[in-house]
């Protein structure tokens, strides 16, 4: 099942999930087998167990797992869109995500001298919709995002995927959208992080 495109028609992508969670009827003559075992939660990283306070920064602030991403947002100059604009998406890394990055590439990331390349990741991260997990489980496909460039959101499996990312707590409903806590940081197409030197000092990465 895939996505429609969410521009025009969201509420389309609030689909049912036929093919999940569904028991399976045993054969009669055939002993029962072991189910499969389901991937595990411990698998992934913890939840920063998010709380709704406020719009969407707001309720980035009330924790002290965004900290990468709060300054971030105020270095690209992002504050009072995502503080003030209705509707949106916004997947957002935890500080884990962050540290998965060359410690130099990081920093030379929220650096002046990148602004524009921090700023597209970041709207990358942006989808201009009200997109719970209701819309994404069970449907696979690409949503376009602020960027313009798209995500592959993927609620096939019993883990919600945005690209390579999990999402480990969704649906944090702030007051202007919705918070999708992801455990990786997402890259557009076409854009290149800062180049660091293998000898670079800074901290190793976490991934």
């Amino acid at each position: 099942m895939r996505l429609p495109n969410l521009v025009c028609a969201a509420a389309a992508i609030s689909l049912a999930t036929p093919g999940l969670g569904v028991a399976q009827t045993p054969a009669p003559a055939a002993p029962a087998a072991p189910a499969p075992a389901a991937p595990s939660s411990a698998t992934l990283p913890p939840s920063p167990d998010l709380v709704a306070h406020g719009d969407i920064v707001s309720t980035l602030q009330s924790s002290g797992h965004f900290s990468i991403l709060l300054k971030a947002i105020n270095a690209a100059q992002l504050g009072a869109t995502l503080k003030a604009t209705p509707n949106i998406t916004l997947f957002a890394p935890t500080d884990d995500a962050f540290h998965q990055l060359p410690q130099a590439q990081l920093d030379a990331l929220l650096s002046l001298d990148n602004a524009s390349t921090l700023q597209k990741v970041l709207i990358y991260h942006l989808v201009h919709l009200d997109l719970d997990s209701t819309k994404i489980k069970g449907a696979k496909g690409p949503v376009p995002t602020v960027e313009t460039g798209q995500i592959q959101l993927d609620g096939s499996g019993p883990v919600l995927k945005v690209n390579n990312a999990d999402i480990i707590q969704s649906d944090v409903r702030a007051s202007n959208g919705i918070i999708q806590v992801i455990d990786k940081v997402l890259v557009p197409p076409g854009v290149q992080l800062p180049a660091v030197s293998a000898a670079a000092p800074g901290k190793p990465s976490a991934g």
